[in-house]
């Protein structure tokens, strides 16, 4: 299983829409406080649909209960300071992928002591940043593209319509 960290989201709509795309790729949600919202808001429910409760989520009081909590995880820093892109490296099974709030992405102090796995998505010119929740998509469905999409649907029905035609 892979898993999706935000260290200190801001925005309740980014963190549901990430939500909902953790449902659909089997990937456990970890959240590290302080969030810019109430778990129960109503922009985070709306954002993630009626998908929500079937979201495997953990809630850490900080990064330290974090680190406690997963003690030796394989984590990749997503952050426009990197040196290597994200299709530069192989995703473990069970790694982690951080991703930073919206506002200041993850605390230096953190990707120092984790230069050898920061990875960034290449942007053309002086962008800043994508969206946090468009971010999380694309380096996800890296990862599961790189492991073949085990376990999901890969194929797509469509109904065939019988039109009149006059």
């Amino acid at each position: 299983m892979l898993n999706i960290v935000l260290h200190e989201p801001e925005m309740p709509a980014n963190t549901g829409n990430i939500g909902r795309t953790c449902v659909a790729a089997g990937a456990r949600l970890h959240l590290i406080e302080p969030l810019g919202f109430k778990l129960n808001e109503k922009m985070l429910k709306r954002a993630g649909l009626d998908y929500w409760d079937k979201l495997d989520v953990i809630v850490y009081d900080d990064y330290a209960d974090f680190q406690k909590k997963n003690p030796g995880a394989k984590i990749y820093m997503a952050t426009t300071k990197a040196q290597k892109t994200y299709c530069d490296v192989s995703y473990e099974d069970d790694c982690y992928i951080m991703f930073g709030k919206e506002s200041a992405g993850i605390p230096e102090e953190i990707l120092v002591d984790n230069e050898e796995t920061c990875i960034r998505i290449p942007m053309i010119g002086d962008i800043r940043s994508l969206n946090l929740s468009n971010s999380v998509a694309i380096v996800l469905y890296e990862a599961l593209r790189q492991h073949n999409f085990e376990t999901m649907n890969l194929e797509g029905h469509l109904h065939r319509l019988h039109w009149k035609s006059e």
